[in-house]
């Protein structure tokens, strides 16, 4: 265990520091592991919110006599709430604190998700889905918003990666769930598999309460004694003792948050990641939701379908570690521009491959780029903006994911009636965008403090 001693006498009290500068001399440890880990619990059961319905949208049309396009209905109304959900609480923790949202966000999607395994039809169902999905939706912004704001500089983006790659745990638990359900369960397994999916975030609700509030948000605030003592907490947690004197925000912002990042300062990145948001959010869900019809519509019969399903699902780790590792190396832009536009040709590669070693390889490779994707794209956008408009920024950028989201199942279902190589070729062409606007657009954010002082223009 390394001690940091930082007297009084060796630095002078009277000299105010940023929360940034506190949080970089008590550096990484304990805490944050912690942090990683309850935030990443939360990734990891919203990732089987939203991808367990994919898997259960067959079993649910066996069981209900339901459609295609009412199939579609289900999975875009979740993205309906998680729309409404993004936007609201994103704003809600820049005005009253992140706690509180981060502890209640994962209430709601876990009590209303385990309630929709037990709907007792279509109706009830998409009310159901659609309260978790505004549960789920507040968990993205807020989350992001909680976890950047307790790291240091150095590597922040690396960690931010880390963070996201649980989605792909969920993604993976999702996979096995529904290969060892449905099959045994092909009409009655969507309610097995909704109850499953619940069942992780009620456990990290309870472990969450626990959690103190951004130090960042309580100075800015005026509670500088409360923020101090949380910076106090997270150094003894990391077994580092120093002194913490004067702090200091570093903002003269006086704009509400949703103005702020619409400001000339902020308005280019925000015109980026509203773009990349919605490409990557179309396509990747397009593809997705659907992915078990896909595969079935290539040829596989119903266990190859889920075992194939399953390997991408594994591929999507290496996609996140190796993005982690190239964004402190390369930058944030051009490693988002790399993996969105290395989804593109993959995707359109498993349009028009055939054989299903080729067709399995494609997707695999598509699967890797776009969580890759994903990864870079959830630890980029919090650094876009200042602490006071951070939570709103993540959830305007999360909002314009959930607009794509409700019209990529509605899409992807009239698209796959048509043409299963024009719907591929589609989501391949918004990848392209995608990776296009992080490339033209964005700004290198690697090795800047999380403060609030506003980014030199161009």
């Amino acid at each position: 265990m390394s001690i940091l001693e930082s007297s009084p006498s060796s630095r002078q009290a009277d000299i105010p520091e940023t929360i940034g500068e506190v949080v970089d001399r008590i550096g990484f440890g304990r805490f944050q592991w912690r942090l990683m880990w309850l935030c990443g619990a939360s990734w990891a059961a919203d990732a089987m919110e939203v991808l367990l319905i994919g898997f259960a949208i067959p079993s649910l049309m066996a069981d209900w006599g339901l459609s295609r396009e009412q199939g579609g209905l289900l999975a875009s109304v979740l993205f309906a709430g998680m729309l409404l959900g993004a936007w609201f609480w994103g704003q809600f923790s820049d005005y009253t604190g992140r706690r509180f949202s981060f502890i209640a966000t994962i209430g709601i999607d876990s009590v209303f998700g385990f309630l929709s395994a037990l709907a007792p039809n279509f109706v009830v169902l998409l009310v159901l889905r659609f309260l978790t999905g505004f549960g789920v939706g507040g968990t993205l912004p807020v989350d992001y918003a909680m976890f950047s704001e307790y790291l240091p500089t150095r590597n922040r983006g690396r960690y931010l990666v880390y963070l996201e790659s649980f989605w792909a745990l969920g993604t993976i638990a999702a996979a096995a769930l529904a290969w060892l359900i449905i099959p045994q369960f092909p009409e009655i397994g969507w309610r097995y598999l909704l109850a499953a999916s619940a069942l992780p975030g009620l456990i990290v609700f309870w472990i969450r309460r626990a959690m103190p509030e951004s130090p960042r948000h309580l100075l800015i605030k005026g509670r500088v004694d409360a923020a101090r003592q949380v910076l106090q907490r997270v150094a003894r947690e990391n077994g580092v003792e120093l002194h913490i004197g004067a702090l200091t925000v570093e903002t003269t912002h006086t704009q509400v948050p949703l103005r702020t990042i619409f400001t000339s300062h902020y308005l280019t990145q925000t015109t980026m990641s509203t773009i990349v948001w919605f490409s990557l959010s179309l396509a990747y869900y397009g593809v997705f939701t659907w992915l078990p019809g896909i595969f079935r519509a290539q040829g596989f019969a119903l266990l190859p379908v889920y075992q194939n399903t399953f390997l991408l699902a594994l591929a999507q780790l290496p996609g996140y570690f190796s993005a982690a590792w190239l964004i402190e190396v390369i930058g944030r832009p051009r490693t988002l521009g790399l993996y969105l536009l290395g989804s593109a040709a993959a995707t359109y590669a498993f349009a028009v491959v055939s054989g299903p070693t080729d067709i399995v390889l494609a997707s695999v490779l598509m699967s890797f780029f776009a969580l890759g994707a994903w990864g870079v794209l959830y630890a980029y956008t919090p650094e876009l903006y200042p602490t006071s408009a951070r939570g709103t920024g993540m959830g305007w950028a999360g909002g314009m994911a959930r607009v794509a989201g409700i019209l990529a199942p509605l899409v992807g279902a009239r698209l796959l009636d048509v043409d299963l190589t024009l719907a591929l070729t589609t989501y391949a062409v918004a990848f392209a965008v995608g990776g296009a606007a992080a490339l033209l657009l964005g700004r290198e954010t690697k090795g800047r403090p999380l403060s609030e002082v506003a980014p030199q223009r161009p």
